[in-house]
């Protein structure tokens, strides 16, 4: 018999019939209990009915975290349709592509992002309905209806009773799609079903972090992030325990002002961050609440993690996960850290070092890591070969190169393709690249990731030019690429390594960076 299984009822509707739906479920621009948010969710899944979406539709999320952000994913949930929460540092081109790819007739944004919902729409005629939370009033084509968000929740509350059931979708059914460029550098979106969310709870959630009821969650890395859904929601959601939200782009000073105001006990963000709170101006006492912080998206240098620990008094557990299992599956764990690890494999999956054919290799000995669980992913969306390539059998290649001890810890050595880690999210260099040369002045550009003061890496462009700065070709890139894509660093030299055929040899301008950083 096939499993029942709505990961809504799951995360907000089941604590409310364990009795604690008085409890605080979201701390944001205001507060709202399990009740209120289980009433909530079903008031938007009969929006969403109302406004013509059916079963396995897609609906766009181009949202700031907040209540609104929270309600509209599991409102998808409960009724059926899937939820695709959206990076909302993208472009108006790179949000379009995403949009048209997705096929999502309906889009949700918050007020920040209209600029970028408004070029996007124009490259995706598939789009019926938008709806704006917030007073923003968006210039759209004329076949894409826009209302706001009171007047979609209003539809949803005036519709009948029925609306509002829970979806009786099967445990395989579609529920949340995340984009990713992963191992080729082109977005596509990584399938998850409904129980996908609940192994991540039962494992990582509950078996490493350990949560409990009385548990407060403040993640840095937002809801759009497979890491940053798993911290603010999955998680906490759980278990009954109380997410604390913030809209705002976090930064260090912000961070200190909410975990003064909320006490959260479990912190998560990302080994860049984590740097920048060191380099703050931050008091000895300010993570006092925290009984334990967790890092993910790139690896987190042994050093960081001791400096942090002398300085604030909290441990930091490092894991590496990927959105294509949805959570981290290979992780230390409190009592066991063993800083300049990736620690052991979570409970419920299974980690190997494989060499080329894909058999695990003896410890000590580095190859490619690989991950099987029930929380991988279906594949990727319309992505035939890209899927073929990651996803091989029960087993998810992640694209990392790594080496295990002998005692089970693993260890980072890079990846296995020219991708690189920017704050945790995937660069593509050849993204980059194209971006560089599309510049008159460049004749030939090279991106590769270069190790900061604190051991992390950060793209840096090797170019060819004439007649243009540094700060030039960076303000360059972050008019056409997101933020976060632009090259950190700019160098500039005569020639770059190539090939007898021609192709670039990233590893030797590599070389060249360390060199000039040695001298």
């Amino acid at each position: 018999m096939t499993d029942r299984f709505n990961a809504q009822t799951y995360l907000v509707t089941r604590n409310v019939e364990d009795g604690v739906g008085d409890k605080v479920a979201v701390r944001a621009a205001e507060t709202t209990t399990y009740a209120e948010l289980d009433e909530l969710c079903g008031v938007v899944a009969a929006s969403l009915r109302e406004a013509g979406v059916r079963s396995d539709d897609r609906v766009l999320l181009m949202m700031s975290d907040g209540l609104p952000m929270v309600a509209a994913i599991l409102g998808c949930f409960r009724a059926g349709a899937v939820a695709v929460p959206v990076s909302t540092m993208q472009t108006a081109t790179e949000l379009g592509t995403v949009l048209a790819d997705s096929g999502a007739r309906l889009v949700v944004c918050t007020q920040e992002f209209t600029e970028a919902v408004e070029g996007a729409l124009t490259l995706a005629p598939e789009v019926e309905r938008l709806v704006v939370a917030g007073d923003a009033t968006l210039a759209v084509p004329d076949a894409v209806g826009q209302t706001s968000w009171q007047e979609f929740l209003a539809a949803g509350r005036a519709a009948p009773d029925g609306r509002r059931a829970v979806a009786d979708t099967e445990a395989d059914a579609w529920a949340l799609w995340l984009y990713t460029s992963g191992t080729t550098g082109l977005p596509k979106a990584a399938m998850h079903r409904h129980a996908n969310i609940r192994h991540v709870c039962e494992t990582y959630g509950q078996q490493v972090l350990g949560i409990r009821r009385d548990d407060v969650t403040f993640s840095v890395a937002k809801l759009f992030f497979a890491y940053g859904i798993g911290n603010s929601l999955f998680f906490p959601f759980s278990v009954g325990a109380t997410t604390v939200l913030e809209a705002r782009r976090p930064t260090p000073a912000i961070v200190q002002e909410r975990v003064g105001a909320e006490r959260p006990t479990l912190f998560f963000a990302v080994p860049t961050f984590y740097a920048a709170l060191l380099s703050g101006d931050l008091p000895e006492e300010t993570f006092a609440s925290v009984r334990l912080a967790a890092s993910a998206g790139e690896a987190l240098p042994g050093p960081l993690l001791t400096r942090f620990k002398q300085r604030f008094g909290v441990d930091i557990i490092d894991g590496i996960g990927s959105t294509e299992a949805l959570h981290i599956f290979l992780s230390n764990s409190p009592g066991d850290i063993r800083p300049g690890t990736t620690g052991k494999a979570v409970p419920g999956y299974d980690v190997v070092v494989a060499g080329e054919d894909g058999q695990p290799l003896p410890a000590g000995q580095p190859g490619a890591l690989r991950v099987r669980g029930d929380s991988i992913a279906l594949g990727y969306w319309k992505r035939t070969a890209a899927s073929r390539q990651v996803f091989q059998g029960e087993w998810l290649v992640t694209g990392d190169t790594y080496v295990c001890d002998a005692d089970g810890y693993f260890t980072c050595l890079g990846r296995n393709s020219d991708m690189l880690k920017s704050g945790g999210i995937w660069v593509s260099p050849a993204e980059v690249e194209s971006r560089l040369i599309e510049h008159p002045a460049v004749r030939e550009a090279a991106v590769v990731g270069v190790a900061d003061e604190h051991g992390i890496d950060k793209p840096v462009a090797v170019v060819i030019a004439e007649g243009v700065s540094a700060e030039d070709l960076v303000a360059w890139c972050r008019e056409g690429l997101a933020h976060f894509k632009a090259p950190h660093h700019v160098v500039f030299v005569d020639d770059l390594p190539k090939t007898a055929t021609g192709k670039l040899q990233r590893f030797k301008v590599r070389h060249l960076l360390a060199s000039r950083s040695d001298g």
